[in-house]
C-alpha cells in the first residue's frame, strides 16, 4: 500500500510517500513543493495542482493524509493554507483517491508515543522508523512523513483500499 502524507501551504507543500508492506513502512520519496512569493496566489496554487498531479501519477498512492488545521490567531495564513489543501484535495479527487486527517496530537503520539513531542523528536523518530540516514529535512517534508506514518500504524481495514 502506497501513503502520500502531505503538509500543505501556498510557498511549501511538504509531500511523503511511504510504502506500508504488512508492519514494514519504508520512504519511497519526501520533499517539498516551492512557490516564489513573486507569483500570484492562482499562479502558486496552479504550481502545487501540477505537482500533486505529479506525485499521484508517479506513485498511484492508495491514500492520501493531511493535517486537520487549526488555527487561533493568524487567519490570513489560515486562508492560505486553505487554498492550499483545497487544491491537494482537488489533486486526490481527480485520481480517485480516498482522503483522511489526523489532529498535530494524533500525529505525535503515532510517531512519537507523545502527544506533546516537539519537532526534534518527531524527526528522530521519523529517522529511526524509516531507517534513513539523517532526519528528513526541511520541516515540511518531515512533518508530511510523519502524517504519513500516522496513518501507516493506525490503519483500519477500511481506512485505504490495498493496493490492486
Amino acid at each position: 500500500m502506497i501513503i502520500l502524507g502531505v503538509d500543505p501551504g501556498t510557498a511549501t507543500t511538504g509531500y511523503g510517500v511511504l510504502e506500508k508492506n504488512g508492519q514494514a513502512i519504508h520512504a519511497l520519496d519526501y520533499g517539498v513543493i516551492r512557490t516564489p512569493s513573486g507569483q500570484s496566489p492562482p499562479d502558486r496554487l496552479s504550481t502545487i495542482h501540477q505537482q500533486m498531479n505529479r506525485l499521484f501519477d508517479e506513485y498511484s498512492p492508495s491514500c492520501l493524509v493531511t493535517e486537520r488545521l487549526f488555527f487561533s490567531k493568524n487567519q490570513t495564513t489560515a486562508f492560505a493554507v486553505g487554498r492550499a489543501i483545497g487544491v491537494v484535495l482537488l489533486s486526490a479527487s481527480l485520481h480517485n483517491t480516498p482522503w483522511h486527517e489526523y489532529t498535530p496530537m494524533q500525529v505525535k503520539q503515532a510517531v512519537v508515543g507523545y502527544g506533546a513531542a516537539d519537532k526534534k523528536q518527531v524527526q528522530f523518530m521519523i529517522q529511526r522508523i524509516l531507517n534513513l540516514t539523517t532526519p528528513p529535512q526541511p520541516d515540511d517534508a518531515a512533518d508530511a512523513l510523519a502524517i504519513a506514518i500516522c496513518h501507516a500504524h493506525t490503519l483500519l481495514p477500511d481506512n485505504c483500499p490495498p493496493d490492486i
